[in-house]
């Protein structure tokens, strides 16, 4: 069953009871249950520390504490933070897979700068959301699965290697002996490696300050 998180934080200024913490088979980070004083119950992505019976709220005038969800105008400089939205009132997009963060860098009359996980930094418009904190199980990454048989309970099958193929049928097939194939490309040709993912020219270019490489882009 899927498990519907709610990302938007829209019940502003009701307390909040968190009844449990919870394994989400759908992501990365653990998932809490909230009881609202109003009655109705939903599931949050849980930030770390978060315990069982802790109180949290969303809303304008919110203490910047673990799990609450306020505008990033409302937040002093440093705050860590996850769940962000990237325009007001869309639900949060960035920073929510387990043990990532972003920080609260500065703050511009109409932008919040961002320190984002890749070390990207990036203006973000100041009247979004976000939740106090950082992600959940952060150990996530350490895990091993140990054997194939582990991927195949989660619905992934085997993939044969292009260089395992004959030339008639991967562009990186055949050779002599255990040929390595040539530069990585797809079945169809193209390079797997060293291209630009990202669309050049994209409209959202203007609001990232510095590359997660480090190089900053220009201001024109």
């Amino acid at each position: 069953m899927y498990r519907v998180v709610d990302f938007k934080r829209d019940k502003k200024g009701i307390a909040a009871t968190v009844k449990s913490i919870e394994y989400d088979p759908y992501r990365t980070a653990f998932i809490a249950l909230l009881s609202y004083a109003d009655g109705e119950k939903r599931y949050i992505v849980a930030p770390h520390g978060l315990q069982v019976g802790a109180k949290i709220v969303s809303g304008d005038d919110v203490a910047p504490e673990l799990g609450n969800a306020l505008m990033l105008k409302n937040m002093p400089l440093g705050t860590v933070i996850h769940n962000i939205e990237m325009q007001p009132g869309q639900g949060g997009k960035l920073v929510r897979s387990a043990g990532s963060s972003a920080q609260l860098a500065n703050k511009e009359e109409k932008y919040a700068v961002l320190k984002m996980p890749s070390g990207e930094l990036r203006k973000v418009l100041i009247n979004c959301y976000a939740t106090v904190g950082v992600v959940s199980n952060s150990d996530h990454a350490l895990q091993s699965k140990g054997k194939a048989g582990a991927n195949r309970w989660l619905g992934k099958r085997p993939r044969v290697r292009g260089v395992a193929m004959n030339p008639v049928d991967h562009p990186m097939g055949g050779g002599e002996g255990r040929a390595s194939g040539g530069h990585p490309r797809s079945r169809t040709g193209k390079y797997a490696k060293g291209q630009i993912t990202r669309t050049r020219g994209k409209g959202s270019d203007k609001l990232i300050i510095q590359r997660k490489n480090g190089k900053k882009l220009s201001t024109k």
